[in-house]
């Protein structure tokens, strides 16, 4: 392909290539790397018409993915802002049997907090009101992976990309009865992490990585933004939302048993077989 063809693809064309490139686990160049590159704004209309293709394939979107909430991985994968993208039926599910990592591309895990809205929020809402529009906790792993080779990218890269998204799997969902509330926000500013394979702790981390402030901060990050586009879907009652890896995003095999253990919340360990 030449330049000139590069520069003129249409969006369409180019959701159809990062479609195919995950249906035939086949890594492709940067976006933002080919001539004329690629702004953060088309990337998530670009993003929208993958959601669309997927929707039309028979997958149903079930919530968000927010993505580089924490900041202390920014400079190893040269962001400097958080993005989001969507989730699906076939993407999220429980715990609890060995997950493949057929067909994701340099796969790595990320152990996460997820909420299930009860009401969506809006933007401007501090922590002591987001909690108010959740009804459900749970954590999880998020197992991510990279359409770009060698996990070197931009921004927009990663929002085409599906948010480097491929599973999201979770452990008990934990309903949040509303007395709770108040020690919830307390609990989910002010807790530890850690994530271990095969029985060695490879990393810790704190709520304070997730943009300062803990999985809230991040929720009410993502209501700010999704206020600014109103051509992107809003979020619904019902839905999941991740806020973001915990930890250092590390690489997986199949063959490693992986676990996070959290401290200061009344969650369960989460465990997870790779195959």
């Amino acid at each position: 392909m030449t330049q000139t063809q590069t520069r003129s693809m249409p969006d369409d064309a180019l959701s159809a290539e990062i479609i195919r490139s995950l249906a035939e686990g086949r890594q492709i160049p940067c976006l933002t790397t080919r001539d004329g590159g690629l702004s953060l704004s088309r990337a998530y209309r670009i993003g929208a018409l993958i959601e669309a293709a997927r929707v039309g394939q028979g997958s149903q979107v079930v919530g968000r993915k927010i993505g580089f909430t924490n900041k202390t991985i920014w400079d190893e994968f040269n962001v400097s802002a958080p993005i989001f993208g969507p989730m699906y039926d076939s993407t999220v599910r429980p715990l609890g049997v060995p997950f493949p990592l057929t067909g994701l591309m340099e796969p790595r895990i990320e152990p996460e907090i997820a909420f299930r809205l009860a009401a969506a929020p809006g933007p401007g809402m501090a922590p002591d009101a987001l909690i108010t529009c959740i009804g459900g906790i749970c954590a999880g792993f998020e197992m991510v992976h990279s359409i770009f080779p060698g996990w070197r990218f931009e921004a927009a890269d990663t929002v085409a990309g599906f948010g480097l998204h491929g599973a999201f799997l979770h452990g008990p969902i934990r309903d949040l009865d509303p007395s709770e509330r108040f020690d919830w926000v307390e609990r989910l500013r002010d807790f530890e992490t850690t994530l271990s394979r095969d029985g060695v702790v490879l990393d810790r981390g704190h709520a304070r990585n997730v943009l300062g402030g803990g999985p809230l901060v991040a929720l009410g990050h993502l209501a700010d933004l999704l206020a600014t586009m109103p051509d992107a879907a809003p979020l619904m009652p019902g839905d999941i939302v991740t806020t973001g890896t915990l930890t250092q995003a590390l690489p997986v095999r199949a063959g490693e048993t992986w676990q996070a253990d959290f401290d200061r919340l009344p969650l369960d360990s989460i465990r997870i077989d790779l195959i």
